[in-house]
């Protein structure tokens, strides 16, 4: 249907319009470009734009046909429901049509949809309207219909009149009963509209199977739910462990034909009876807003959860709740004129990989960045992307000229979700992985990968970026934590020349520094006070900022007991090290290696002649657990913002109180404090049920 020059065609014209409006002239393009989006997401569920960049393309259709209604024609995307049906299932008629939702971005649309219903509706602007808010499911749409209470057929959406038979299919899906007792409230036959969509985490076990298995991992969920659906196999459709959540009785009748929809008189009452009915959705007596003004709150609280959410939500469903104010209000050819989407920040968008630079580590990883045409995304502009290793690059086959898939995981991380090859015209060029250090021209300077390691290391850095990095971390709140001094103060002196290697730190000249630019008396007292104070820092935090490799916190706290003098290592022997339980060989020899660097060695003595603390403290020293100590012998995890203390104070409690702390809800997990705005981690830890969960007072009382 559509070859790789048409496709590279359309996805051209689709960024040329997204980046400059389309005028009448145009429209029969737009067109064209419409209708192979909605293959490409609908037919191979395989998108090669974000929604948010359809969406923008479709409003300017519709623009154009109001201006310039001789324009319109029959098969215009406007005129249609977008069609997902193929040719791989009998098509089937819906008792009635499923229609699309118009779509908005901010309240200021959801104010104008609250004037264009009271105005259909003749309304004053005083009269109160009920809204009812719903989670807009990001999976695949389907229609069930029951008869005699008998679970009797089920379909894709389809264009909306027609769609695909996957009744068998459906069927095999425990979310949906078998026989449900419509006749108790009378109706006869019902035809119920729902979401198919797979648990975040259940996608994440899919795709680590799939991997295992040397398949292609799915993209998203959506497309893992809709492909599944379509399923040869009943059994396959099952294994993907789908769910749908209804969220409308788009039909019911009696035994005589008698619209039994009539006898209800909110789309809530609607929801509550299918949830009575034993069907699953989202709580009904939570959905229920008193105004459009409550509504725009709500969408934002839900925006703010939605990483949160165990299931992939690309906004929020907003409907009036009054089925007369919905019947006066009316439906156009393509969506009901009482309900709108509101749509979240777009998570994805299409862009360019332009280039691919490199950055180097404070252990020497070289970690390689896309460098991308910038591209709007969830609030924020990226050019940016940390492609992470070579093996990353091989997996997505990304090549310099690709069009890629970008998304913000989580609203915050850019992240290349996937090349897309079909639209290569031959110009794109492989990445090549460096073997040599991108930053030195001397051949010497080899980059070396260990053994089950996915990044490529500089073990003999000549060109200052390792130093820099390193004392950047040595600065930091993680190691040495020197209030005030942050990356920027630290890339501007080693620019100046005053900072070489972190003993530089301790070896700053104060009224120099006073005289920059931004700075004065005062920061520059602030920062002295600040390095002054770190001098004195345990030897635990000493030997974590020194950046030896897989030496973290845990360790340096295990090793800083068993000494009293950071020298004392110099001396050490593999079996010293392995007599710390926990610490490992891997560990233990790449602290050997370290030590046995005499420039190194000479670094830790210019420490010690600068002021810097070398020897045990008393904090660095065993601390005895009692045996009837709280938390002895449990596994404790803290999620949510904590008021009373940090999050580093409360693990050190947690430990001195004898719990060990892990990084990972699962069935090893004791118990789990939990702060303010608690995530996904509290929901997993309700889920397992075998997880005692405990505020941040409770927690405290109990150490106390």
């Amino acid at each position: 249907m559509y070859n790789t020059e048409k496709q590279k065609l359309y996805f051209d014209y689709s960024k040329k319009y997204l980046d400059n409006q389309a005028t009448a002239l145009d429209i029969d393009e737009l067109r064209d470009i419409l209708r192979y989006h909605e293959w490409r997401y609908s037919i191979k569920n395989d998108p090669v734009i974000a929604d948010y960049e359809y969406d923008s393309l479709y409003k300017q259709l519709e623009a154009l046909e109001a201006s310039h209604p001789e324009l319109i024609t029959p098969d215009s995307p406007t005129q249609r429901i977008s069609s997902d049906l193929s040719e791989d299932f009998p098509a089937i008629a819906h008792l009635v049509p499923m229609l699309s939702l118009d779509n908005s971005y901010n309240a200021e649309d959801l104010r104008k949809f609250d004037e264009q219903v009271r105005k259909l509706a003749e309304l004053p602007p005083e009269y109160p309207i009920e809204y009812c808010l719903e989670p807009k499911f990001d999976g695949g749409s389907v229609a069930i219909v029951y008869e005699n209470d008998i679970f009797s057929r089920a379909a894709t959406r389809g264009n909306g009149t027609l769609g695909e038979d996957i009744t068998l299919n459906v069927k095999t899906l425990p979310s949906i009963p078998l026989r449900v007792p419509f006749s108790d409230v009378g109706i006869h036959i019902a035809e119920l509209r729902g979401e198919a969509v797979i648990r975040k985490d259940k996608f994440d076990e899919l795709n680590q199977e799939r991997e295992a298995e040397g398949l292609q991992v799915f993209a998203n969920p959506r497309n893992s739910a809709a492909g599944g659906l379509r399923m040869k196999k009943p059994t396959d459709t099952r294994d993907r462990e789908i769910e749908i959540f209804l969220y409308q009785l788009g039909y019911a009748t009696d035994r005589l034909g008698t619209d039994m929809l009539a006898t209800i008189n909110t789309h809530n009452q609607q929801i509550q009876l299918l949830s009575d009915l034993g069907f699953k959705l989202e709580d009904p007596k939570e959905l229920v807003c008193a105004d459009i003004e409550e509504v725009s709150r709500k969408v934002k609280e839900w925006e703010n959860k939605r990483e949160a959410y165990p299931y992939e939500i690309d906004g929020m469903v907003v409907k009036v709740n009054s089925r007369d104010i919905q019947e006066k209000c009316g439906y156009t050819q393509h969506h009901p004129k009482w309900a709108i989407a509101y749509k979240f920040k777009a998570k994805q968008a299409t862009t360019i990989l332009l280039n691919v630079e490199y950055q180097v580590g404070k252990i020497g990883s070289i970690t390689p960045v896309a460098k991308v045409e910038p591209t709007h995304l969830a609030g924020v502009t990226v050019s940016s992307i940390s492609l992470h290793n070579e093996d990353f690059i091989t997996s997505k086959d990304l090549r310099i000229g690709d069009k890629i898939i970008i998304e913000r995981a989580g609203d915050v991380i850019p992240y290349v979700v996937k090349s897309l090859p079909d639209l290569r015209d031959g110009s794109e060029v492989p990445i090549k992985f460096p073997r040599i250090c991108p930053f030195s021209e001397s051949e010497e300077v080899e980059l070396i990968k260990g053994e089950g390691e996915a990044a490529w290391r500089c073990t003999n850095c000549i060109c200052g970026r390792q130093d820099l990095q390193k004392i950047i971390f040595h600065v930091s709140k993680d190691a040495m934590d020197i209030d005030g001094f942050g990356k920027s103060y630290v890339e501007r002196f080693f620019e100046l020349g005053w900072i070489k290697d972190i003993s530089d730190v301790y070896n700053l000249d104060f009224d120099e520094i006073s005289k920059l630019e931004g700075f004065g008396a005062r920061s520059a007292e602030n920062l002295q006070a600040s390095i002054e104070k770190a001098k004195s820092n345990p030897l635990a935090r000493l030997l974590h900022s020194l950046s030896i490799h897989h030496l973290g916190k845990k360790a340096s706290k295990l090793i800083a007991r068993e000494i009293k003098n950071i020298f004392d290592l110099i001396d050490w022997k593999t079996e010293d090290f392995l007599e710390i339980k926990d610490i490992g060989p891997v560990v233990a020899q790449n602290v050997q290696d370290f030590f046995s660097v005499e420039r190194n060695v000479a670094l830790l003595k210019r420490l010690e002649e600068r002021g810097v603390n070398v020897q045990q403290t008393e904090s660095d020293k065993l601390k005895e657990i009692a045996t009837d100590a709280p938390f002895i012998g449990k596994t404790i995890l803290f999620t949510g913002s904590l008021q009373q203390m940090t999050r580093n104070q409360a693990k050190e409690m947690a430990e001195s109180l004898g719990a060990k702390n892990i990084s990972a809800v699962s069935r090893n997990l004791d118990i789990l404090v939990v702060g303010e705005n608690a995530g996904s981690k509290l929901k997993k830890a309700q889920d397992l049920g075998t997880v005692q969960i405990m505020s941040e007072s409770e927690f405290l009382a109990l150490a106390d």
